[in-house]
């Protein structure tokens, strides 16, 4: 399975120097804008999901380790017809290249945004793959902002600004991916309007917080996020 592309040579590919884009059809262009690839260790057995036209798609976790030891649990999405779904596959590594997904979770009395990636790809490897600092956690979506970006400032004097990215589907539907910005990309966003378009790079984290459900009850929950490291803009609303 080929690495993907670093984010150079993706907004080179996808941006000519006159800034008009490529040929395709708008289904090829739609998948083009939303591209993961991650490798990492299975730490969850398959459950079932859902089924859409006799295909069955089961949910797993996989674990990445981060350069400074941290570990992202990344909930993986996959078909019946990539993997065999009745094995234990716990503790094997996995590469596994797709789109990041969302779709709104209804719960009493409000939506939940559940993120997951959706498996186009995926083949074990062996542990040589995970060697050679070569990346195993690689985002890059092109989409538009959705809300207004958040921009603050740590007590330490780091800049962050949070941004809620709308990447366009097929067949008129969207995914709705949060993402985070530090240093120069968050003063970039913090500029940014809704209807904006990016590119934007980076990897796929996780976050642990306690939701609270009532004044005595609070539930451990994971938050996912794209962390970006590169992003660039690529035409403003009303243009």
């Amino acid at each position: 399975m080929k690495a993907m592309k670093g984010y150079g040579e993706i907004s080179r590919d996808r941006i000519g120097q006159t800034g008009e884009r490529g040929g395709g059809t708008m289904s090829e262009k739609m998948m083009e804008n939303n591209r993961v690839q991650v490798m990492g260790e299975i730490v969850s057995r398959l459950s079932y999901s859902h089924e859409t036209y006799g295909e069955r798609f089961y949910m797993m976790d996989i674990s990445v380790c981060r350069t400074s030891g941290t570990k992202d649990y990344i909930p993986i999405m996959v078909s019946e017809r990539l993997m065999d779904v009745t094995g234990d596959h716990i503790g094997k590594l996995i590469c596994v290249e797709g789109q990041f997904r969302s779709y709104n979770r209804h719960e009493e009395r409000r939506n939940r945004l559940v993120l997951s990636v959706f498996a186009r790809e995926a083949g074990f490897v062996d542990g040589t793959g995970m060697e050679g600092g070569g990346e195993t956690n690689q985002v890059f979506l092109d989409g538009y902002i959705c809300k207004e970006p958040t921009y603050r400032k740590t007590p330490l004097g780091r800049e962050i600004a949070d941004v809620l990215l709308a990447v366009n589907r097929p067949y008129g539907k969207s995914d709705y991916i949060p993402c985070i910005c530090w240093g120069r990309n968050a003063r970039l966003a913090s500029r940014l309007n809704v209807g904006d378009e990016v590119m934007a790079a980076g990897r796929i984290q996780s976050r642990g917080y306690m939701k609270k459900l009532s004044e005595t009850e609070a539930e451990e929950r994971v938050a996912y996020e794209v962390s970006i490291s590169m992003m660039e803009t690529v035409g403003c609303a009303g243009e």
